[in-house]
């Protein structure tokens, strides 16, 4: 693991940092590269390819993007590499089949932490979405995330970094709470489920025995569980230029999974939602950012105070919302990379976004619980609607997701 996660950092500096410029001009991109084969990968090959872009997709172990029809090629991500295996990777890629210049769209916390760590060198040869290291660390290292959010004056939740056993065996704190990490750099239990629901002191200790099997234990944390569902739970996603949006969006969550904390939505709509808008602004700005970047928020309903959750560094789950809210975020960043003029905007209010695959189950729970009645959730499906996997003019990813996840999970083994 490198220098870069450890330690508690602290005392870093915040600096304006502009994200898009590179060391050496390259052309303007004549295609795109995207990062990930999962439904945000396939919302990146979808907006670019309707555009008119030729677009490969460097899948991981997800391969639902590299089904689209917009997508011309796909090749294999060395996902288990280390940093110099997958940036020579991508430099040798760049090379060896003549795509100098093309445009690099991450679809992941990892890549894109990858592509900022080498932001100088990868720039030589390909047009970052990313910014480099000293902005996005901000939103990829959760305690400096915490960090901004104090220096910007936007609430959060109240967290702990217990350095040992017996600072966790110490801690004042009410239940429940949620161990989570500071940031992702392996795949593994606790880092694929985002984050662990404590109901109490001795679980809390046997979560964190376990989880310090997993990680480093400067890189656990331990967080304010805040009460409420998806209605809580806002975002404010947007292309940026230097610290400024140029084009964005704010949404509610009103269905996710977990319902709790909500590793994944699985049904967003659009709402105008001023106090949001003005919080995330405040934090894009002090981070100086530039490219695609998420802020979640959620309302404590204990006191009505908005609290920032996360902020995630590239294309978020629900993306492809975008386009049939008037925003369409990967298109519109593939023409600033080309060096047109992009006109300010944001997205109109009352438009749904909406993954069958992963919402039936939590209608289903939330039906059965009697939290929601079948009309409601009829109702809710009413158009504007943007499906996340099925779409008229690209019907296969939709027809292989079922078996795609099948396969997926024989591999994992959980199934």
């Amino acid at each position: 693991m490198g220098s870069w996660l450890e330690g508690r950092p602290a005392t870093a500096t915040l600096e304006r940092v502009p994200a898009l410029p590179t060391p050496t001009p390259t052309p303007a991109p004549a295609g795109a590269l995207v990062i990930g084969g999962d439904y945000r990968g396939l919302g990146v090959v979808r907006s670019l390819g309707r555009a008119g872009v030729p677009v490969w997709v460097l899948t991981d172990e997800h391969r639902l993007a590299a089904a689209s029809r917009y997508s011309r090629r796909d090749l294999p991500f060395p996902t288990a590499a280390n940093d110099e295996t997958q940036v020579a990777f991508l430099l040798d890629v760049a090379r060896r089949y003549g795509l100098r210049g093309w445009a690099l769209f991450p679809t992941g916390d990892e890549t894109a932490a990858l592509i900022a760590r080498h932001h100088e060198r990868l720039a030589e040869h390909l047009a970052l979405t990313t910014p480099p290291w000293p902005a996005l660390r901000w939103a990829y290292d959760k305690r400096l995330t915490h960090q901004l959010a104090d220096e910007a004056g936007v609430a959060s939740p109240w967290t702990r970094y217990p350095a040992s056993r017996a600072e966790v065996l110490a801690l004042d704190c009410d239940f429940p709470v949620i161990l989570k990490p500071a940031a992702k750099p392996e795949a593994n239990a606790l880092t694929m489920a985002k984050a662990w629901r404590v109901e109490s002191r001795e679980e809390l200790l046997a979560r964190y025995d376990a989880a310090c099997r997993l990680l480093p234990p400067e890189l656990l944390m331990v967080q304010e569980l805040i009460p409420g569902g998806g209605e809580c739970q806002l975002s404010y996603a947007a292309l940026c230029v230097d610290g400024r949006p140029l084009a964005s969006i704010t949404a509610r969550r009103t269905r996710q999974w977990p319902v709790d904390f909500g590793r994944a939505s699985t049904y967003v709509e659009t709402v105008a939602a001023p106090e949001v808008d003005a919080a995330a602004r405040r934090l894009i700005a002090a981070m100086g950012y530039a490219g695609l970047v998420e802020l979640e928020f959620k309302r404590d309903p204990r006191s009505g105070v908005l609290k920032l959750i996360d902020i995630n560094p590239r294309v978020w789950g629900w993306h492809s919302l975008g386009r049939r809210a008037g925003v369409d975020f990967p298109a519109l960043q593939w023409r600033l990379l080309r060096g047109e003029a992009v006109a300010e905007r944001q997205a109109a209010a009352g438009v749904r976004w909406v993954r069958m695959t992963t919402d039936l189950p939590t209608v289903a729970r939330e039906i059965l619980g009697r939290r929601l009645s079948p009309l409601r959730y009829l109702w809710s499906l009413r158009r504007p609607i943007e499906f996340a996997i099925w779409a008229l003019d690209d019907p296969v990813p939709a027809a292989v997701e079922l078996p795609l996840i099948v396969r997926l999970a024989l591999a994992r083994g959980s199934l």
